[in-house]
């Protein structure tokens, strides 16, 4: 039963992080499109089409339909099942050989804050790592909404691993890694924190949960939306690897390189060795250029968005995994 025991963080963590997504998901499609608008480096989303929020949701609702606020809804859940399966599991296990250590709790039962925050960004960075792919085609079919959708899960795959290899699948992992561990880093600690605090006036129930769970989006909202707008970006762009030379008639294979992906799938952009081509070179060029073509508020693109999706994707992971802690 023991070892059975061990294994409970990491489905309860799972469980809840699913039911969280499908509860949050449009408002993450509104964050995903508010962050790729505006960038002067790419003309392709170039044009400021939503004024906030509310209105790109009003607006893909209009133009594309409810079920394009729902793209990317299924490699969201796959990311879910690996990357929150992970986290939490670790997290708590982490926690859990802290405390046999004598690391995490002192004489007086109060919790050492560094090491708190240290298994959190550790269970963060790792299962980031691992998830980026469902991550990056969840970028993608956010970004292109019913077009990309409509592809499916598996032709979204196949395009990017046909068009940019493996490594397009780890595209942004470094962001990716960074944001998860900040998120983590700051929202388990503060979490753990105030539910240890409210505890006297709440003891361990919903209440307590809810509000515990409200503090500690804020503060990752702040933290890790600068990574988050990086990360999305990184992650929409594309790197071509192959060149197509039998484009049909009026194709051409030259003309400075460019290459199209054929069998109506989604468009391939400029060679990377073209001096013509428009990418980010990385995490620091990308913030860079943001910063020096749409000024440091670029940075917090989508910050709404984030923090009003956090706090309910929280309060239902938080409540639905007590729920099952207490259940089983």
């Amino acid at each position: 039963m023991g070892e059975i025991r061990d294994w409970r963080p990491f489905i309860y963590g799972g469980v809840a992080s699913i039911t969280a997504e499908f509860g949050t998901f449009p408002i993450d499609t509104t964050k995903t499109r508010l962050q790729i608008q505006g960038q002067k480096i790419d003309q392709s989303h170039a044009e400021l089409k939503y004024r906030g929020m509310t209105d790109a949701f009003v607006k893909i609702s209009k133009q594309e339909g409810m079920k394009a606020l729902y793209s990317g809804i299924w490699p969201a859940v796959l990311r879910q099942a690996t990357y929150g399966t992970i986290k939490f599991g670790t997290y708590y296990t982490l926690k859990k050989v802290a405390i046999e250590k004598g690391w995490l709790v002192d004489k007086s039962g109060n919790e050492n804050v560094w090491c708190n925050a240290g298994c959190a960004t550790i269970a963060g960075a790792v299962s980031s790592a691992i998830a980026n792919p469902t991550d990056v085609l969840k970028v993608r079919m956010q970004v292109h909404g019913k077009g990309t959708n409509n592809a499916g899960l598996a032709r979204c795959f196949k395009e990017i691993y046909v068009h940019e290899g493996v490594r397009g699948l780890w595209r942004g992992v470094g962001p990716t890694a960074q944001r998860a561990a900040v998120i983590a880093a700051v929202e388990l600690p503060v979490y753990d924190f105030c539910k240890l605090h409210l505890m006297e006036t709440f003891g361990d129930q919903v209440a307590n949960h809810f509000i515990s769970s409200f503090i500690a989006s804020l503060g990752s909202a702040v933290a890790s939306t600068p990574i988050d707008v990086i990360r999305t970006r990184l992650m929409n762009q594309r790197r071509v690897q192959l060149q197509v030379h039998n484009l049909g008639p009026g194709g051409g294979g030259g003309g400075g390189g460019r290459g199209v992906a054929g069998g109506g799938g989604l468009a391939a952009v400029a060679n990377p060795s073209s001096p013509s081509a428009k990418i980010y070179t990385g995490s620091l060029d990308c913030a860079i250029q943001t910063v020096r073509n749409e000024g440091f508020r670029a940075l917090y693109k989508g910050f709404i968005p984030t923090w009003v999706r956090m706090g309910p994707w929280n309060i239902i992971f938080f409540i639905t995994y007590e729920q099952l802690k207490q259940m089983y």
